[in-house]
């Protein structure tokens, strides 16, 4: 997981879902976890 200051590019690709957790937005990919990120 990469740690951005965007994650709009992260959140268009398919699989992505946005979730905030614990104050910090987070995309979550299960079909290419390399495109996991979070932010904040």
């Amino acid at each position: 997981m990469k740690v951005r200051t965007s994650l709009r590019s992260l959140a268009r690709k398919p699989g992505a879902k946005i979730v905030r957790r614990r104050g910090r937005i987070m995309v979550l990919n299960r079909k290419n976890p390399r495109f996991s990120g979070r932010q904040g």
